[in-house]
């Protein structure tokens, strides 16, 4: 991959869970290696600009609001949330031409805030439907931000290969060593790829056991992934006992969305969606600190080590052995680089042109 082009641009990436951008607060967040001011206007609508006043370069978010404008830090210069400047309180208050910040579309949908980095047109019709987790009591569903020092495909791995569910996590969400043997079914379309396990395990994993007809007894579960660019994985995982069909399941609808900071650096947000003890609040909280338990604690120390371990070398030019539980998250990876590598040629053409 060429080094110039280590993300796909014409995509949406999360900036934000909806709730990180309060009322009044200037909220920064550095995305694809680029300083983002996230604010709400008075009407609530959220709004991004690039975290760099063009002055001397202070950021923005380090000033105050003025209505629904920010003023820099360093020499209040205000910029109004189309990045315009309108104030310059020097001299005669003359506003230079080139005194204008970088707008950024926002979008905020599915309870997060998605952002498009590129310079060409913003398109929704490449934002996936998440619509799933709109849906149902609104305890019935969480979400959570992580941070994690190593590059984002390293996560996506993570979650496209749930084998090692067995082998890294603890109890409460153990297969019992059933999924390890399993070849997961899995299905790659133009700008996707799918893996599906069904298996049988006693007791039923320790996230449905107690909402089941029988606890202890025997459970059959699935787990449906699939990956859309440029970093979401929409996770749903169930267990039905008896003679119900799958579509009868103890369930939840999960989505693992990254975006990287850097190149190295990442911001991990993750949305979850159950079908049952919907209104119970409370069980969000255990939900989401089971989450950060499992990631920060089990999976974070082992992917941070095998991003020391690989350095800035490329994946694929280690030579990985690769396995039968490899075959979706390579199959992610390549299609991932296919996109990106298509979207260079494509913007080295029309600058040719």
């Amino acid at each position: 991959m060429n080094p110039n082009n280590r993300y796909l641009m014409n995509a949406w990436y999360v900036a934000a869970v909806a709730s990180e951008v309060g009322p009044e607060a200037l909220f920064n967040r550095k995305i694809l290696d680029t300083s983002v001011l996230l604010y709400r206007k008075q009407d609530g609508t959220a709004v991004a600009l690039h975290d760099r006043c063009p002055h001397r370069f202070a950021p923005l978010s380090m000033g105050r609001r003025e209505g629904d404008e920010v003023v820099c830090p360093y020499h209040a210069l205000r910029f109004d949330c189309s990045g315009q400047c309108t104030h310059n309180p020097h001299g005669t208050g003359m506003i230079p031409k080139a005194a204008k910040v970088r707008e950024f579309p926002l979008v905020e949908r599915y309870g997060f805030l998605w952002i498009w980095m590129s310079e060409d047109q913003a398109d929704l019709a490449l934002l996936p439907d998440f619509g799933p987790l709109d849906e149902g009591h609104p305890n019935g569903v969480a979400f959570t931000y992580m941070y994690m020092k190593a590059n984002y495909e390293l996560i996506i791995d993570n979650v496209m290969d749930l084998s090692h569910i067995d082998h890294v996590h603890g109890e409460i969400i153990t297969t019992r060593g059933q999924l390890s043997p399993i070849v997961p079914k899995v299905q790659e379309a133009s700008r996707s790829v799918s893996a599906r396990w069904e298996w049988s395990q006693t007791p039923a994993m320790m996230i449905f056991a107690q909402f089941l007809p029988d606890p202890d007894a025997a459970a059959r579960h699935y787990f449906d992934i699939t990956w859309t660019p440029p970093a979401n994985i929409q996770l749903s995982v169930g267990a039905v006992q008896g003679d119900k069909g799958f579509d009868e399941a103890i369930s939840q609808y999960d989505l693992h969305t990254c975006t990287p900071e850097s190149e190295f650096s990442t911001h991990y947000f993750f949305a979850t969606r159950r079908n049952h003890n919907e209104e119970d609040g409370e069980y969000n909280r255990l939900k989401i600190q089971g989450m950060h338990a499992a990631f920060e604690d089990e999976d974070g120390p082992i992917i941070r080590a095998v991003q020391a371990e690989m350095g800035e070398a490329d994946f694929f030019l280690l030579n990985p052995v690769l396995m039968s539980n490899d075959v979706a998250p390579v199959k992610v990876r390549r299609l991932l680089r296919k996109l990106v590598e298509q979207e260079g040629e494509y913007r080295l053409k029309r600058i040719a042109s």
